[in-house]
């Protein structure tokens, strides 16, 4: 088997749904509307957006190597790609390195906050040990994230589109209303460096009020509207007034209104074709492709496959459909 192209092929030999989509993609981002999906490494778009000989090694498909390189395949088609998998971690310079070099540059990223900095009691979950129930001291610990995070992604900030703190619900244990929890982030936002986009998801439906959005203004920082299952959808998040309160927007269309992340997951997998649409998510997206065209302000915009089953194929209903 010949040698691939690292970025790029002949346009015959791409998958149908990727040809659809790229120029579509690329018209938009051309006018600041950026879209792509919440990861990228998923086997079920093989075929439409992925080239299964692409990965293909002695005569095998090759889970290694799709693993490793199909970041670069996705950036042909999408503009934008929401990364969570900081969230757990402080990558190291070697990881961003590795990140950054296995795509083309034109590819922007919108990277989680690691929850080392956006978790007040950590979780009585197996995932954290004997932390589970404890306080985090590190909770909004602005030097912590600017020495361990913001400082790595310097070298790379032409590409990070946005940064975004992701907040769990909050129990009356860990804020008893929306003012403690805004005293703390009001105090937290006046200490991050500009150089960067930030943007907060709460998953608190109570604290959608005008304090939380004035603390937003205040700093530039944008409401991730997010689609969660007890968040209000989407449609209703960009009705509220003040829910703009930065010069770009960011979009999260995570899972329907009511259904919890395990059974999506479940229902879904392993995500290779739409099962169950959310024509109430897609019209909102469509309005802040609008808003942001009209406005001409950035608007990124990312799709789980969680959604509704495949995040490429909700993207193209999307573009595409009225």
């Amino acid at each position: 088997m010949g040698n691939l192209p690292l970025f790029g092929e002949a346009e015959e030999q791409k998958p149908p749904l990727a040809r659809k989509l790229a120029p579509k993609l690329k018209e938009l981002a051309a006018r600041g509307v950026y879209l792509g999906s919440s990861s990228w490494k998923y086997e079920g778009w093989l075929g439409q957006i992925y080239t299964p000989e692409r990965y293909m090694a002695r005569g095998r498909f090759s889970k290694k190597r799709f693993l490793e390189t199909c970041l670069a395949e996705y950036a042909e088609v999408f503009p934008a790609v929401g990364a969570d998998f900081s969230f757990y971690q402080f990558p190291s310079p070697e990881y961003w390195a590795k990140l950054f070099r296995s795509a083309p540059s034109t590819l922007l990223y919108a990277f989680k906050v690691p929850e080392d900095i956006t978790v007040k009691i950590w979780p009585a979950h197996d995932r954290y040990g004997a932390r589970g129930g404890l306080e985090n001291e590190n909770f909004l610990n602005a030097d912590l994230l600017k020495d361990a995070f913001l400082r790595l992604l310097e070298p790379y900030r032409s590409q990070v589109a946005a940064l975004i703190f992701e907040f769990g619900t909050f129990s009356k244990k860990s804020y008893p209303g929306v003012e403690a929890f805004l005293e703390d982030l009001d105090a937290f936002l006046g200490k991050l460096p500009p150089e960067f986009r930030y943007s907060v998801e709460i998953r608190n439906p109570e604290y959608l009020g005008p304090e939380y959005f004035g603390c937003l203004r205040r700093h530039g920082v944008a409401h991730v509207f997010n689609a969660w299952a007890r968040m209000p959808e989407l449609g209703v998040q960009i009705r509220i007034p003040g829910a703009f309160p930065a010069d770009f927007t960011l979009t999260r269309a995570l899972l329907k209104r009511g259904r919890a992340y395990e059974k999506a997951v479940k229902l879904f997998e392993p995500y290779d074709r739409i099962q169950d649409p959310d024509p109430k998510a897609r019209q909102a997206m469509r309005a802040l492709i609008r808003r942001a065209i009209e406005r001409r302000e950035p608007a990124y915009i990312f799709v789980n496959n969680r959604l509704e089953g495949n995040a490429p194929a909700t993207i193209e209903a999307v573009v595409f459909e009225e």
